[in-house]
């Protein structure tokens, strides 16, 4: 009996974790944090958070009930009412995966629903007698992931339906109709394709945002690793002279974390490579791309994996101020020294001749880098509408709200440098 309920339990916990993991990644789950255990077996995972409530869930239900009475009534119910749904999921299988007749599915739901069901009807006799956990316990989380999933996809629908179009921003013009400034601007977003509309909220505040922009995405494969030279996929957002660029990059549930100056050498240095791949298509070309050319994105592989990539180099030189006069040597006896970043790039020497077009770019983007990188990250806070009904409004700004609050931030895989992160709230209305 005590093998038996080990491996039960083992059971439990496992499937647990397999079922979790599956809804999270379907939308209909809070985030919660996945480990995956092994970099060979996909799908050996364990949550922490998942394990922790099981065990307080069993402690809850043994001191609660102190009867195997009403712990074994609680047990066939659930035990029954799953059966009953696998029989129910097995029809599908039946018709859409197998490819068979109707007929047959339907027969076999028939016997062994019927079998099931009578089981199922004597364990409802015990509804009061302990049976009514399980059926508690399925209500809630059944709340938690309508809420979750209900919520997620009013924001989804709300950044697709809101982000700014294409058209907009060749209105602008080559300035975007504000300051730029020096530097390189990473702007956080999980659209693929599109400009999101924190970017727009941000510039119509604040006229002023930086001379090279990044639409980054960071995407978490179900795979160990991704390969470094199928990491990154870079693309023109709008036409060159916009600097403007879209950057996705992918990794694995197993590779490791990057320090923010390795990520950002490497994230410079794959822009840099799809501007010399470009030049290198045009070369031959008497007309430019067209716009619809600018979305296309490319496969850049990460220099540390080419030896014909272009190479960044960055040192550090010193720079003496201004000398003061005479009458400030007294008091100050030695000058400030500024130390100023610079940063060139290494073309390998298979590298055809670059167009001055190109060749402006690379030089817009060194330039950038030498100033430095701002991360823009944005936060969003999702309200109902007004004049919403009241469900709806619970489900948003209470049920939702609380969840997103108590449930993990998205994880990325580098270390975002607090003191160059600036973040951008917004509130959407669904």
């Amino acid at each position: 009996a005590i093998l038996a309920a080990v491996v039960g339990s083992q059971a439990i916990i496992t499937g647990t974790f397999s079922i979790i993991n599956q809804c999270h990644a379907l939308g209909c789950f809070p985030r919660v944090k996945i480990v995956h255990t092994s970099s060979k077996v996909h799908g050996q995972i364990y949550i922490p958070e998942i394990n922790w409530l099981l065990m307080i869930l069993c402690l809850a239900v043994t001191i609660g009930f102190r009867d195997t009475k009403r712990m074994g009534n609680a047990s066939g119910l659930a035990v029954i009412t799953v059966m009953l749904v696998t029989t129910c999921l097995m029809s599908l299988v039946i018709v859409l995966c197998w490819r068979k007749s109707v007929f047959l599915a339907v027969a076999f739901v028939v016997f062994f629903g019927t079998i099931e069901a009578l089981y199922f009807s004597a364990s409802l006799i015990k509804f009061l007698e302990g049976a009514w956990v399980p059926i508690a316990l399925a209500f809630i989380f059944m709340l938690v992931m309508l809420a979750w999933q209900y919520g997620t996809l009013k924001k989804y629908e709300f950044d697709v339906q809101n982000k700014v179009s294409i058209n907009w921003l060749l209105s602008l013009g080559p300035s975007l109709g504000i300051v730029r400034v020096r530097g390189i601007g990473l702007i956080h977003t999980e659209l693929v394709s599109g400009i999101p509309a924190i970017f727009s909220h941000f510039v119509t505040n604040l006229p002023a945002f930086h001379q090279v922009l990044v639409f980054l995405c960071i995407k978490s494969v179900p795979v160990p690793h991704v390969r470094p030279e199928e990491r990154f996929l870079v693309g023109h957002v709008g036409p060159k002279e916009y600097r403007l660029y879209r950057c996705i990059v992918r990794y694995g549930y197993r590779d490791f974390h990057k320090d923010d100056m390795e990520f950002e050498q490497d994230l410079v240095c794959s822009i840099a490579e799809f501007i010399r791949a470009e030049n290198t298509k045009m070369n031959g070309l008497k007309e430019d791309l067209d716009k619809d050319a600018n979305e296309k994105m490319t496969v850049v592989g990460s220099p540390s994996t080419h030896l014909d990539r272009i190479r960044i180099c960055e040192d550090f030189g010193d720079e003496d101020e201004d000398m003061p006069g005479t009458s400030e040597m007294k008091e100050i006896q030695s000058p400030m020294i500024t130390t100023r970043k610079r940063v060139r790039f290494v073309l390998p020497e298979s590298s055809p001749k670059i167009e001055d077009g190109a060749r402006e770019e690379l030089k817009d983007l060194m330039e950038a880098r030498e100033a430095g990188i701002a991360y823009i990250m944005g936060h969003a806070h999702v309200r109902a509408k007004h004049g919403s009904s009241w469900l709806k409004k619970l489900a948003i700004n209470v049920g939702y709200d609380f969840l997103r609050r108590n449930s993990r931030t998205p994880t990325y895989p580098l270390s975002v440098p607090h003191a160059s992160t600036l973040e951008v709230g917004m509130i959407y209305h669904v």
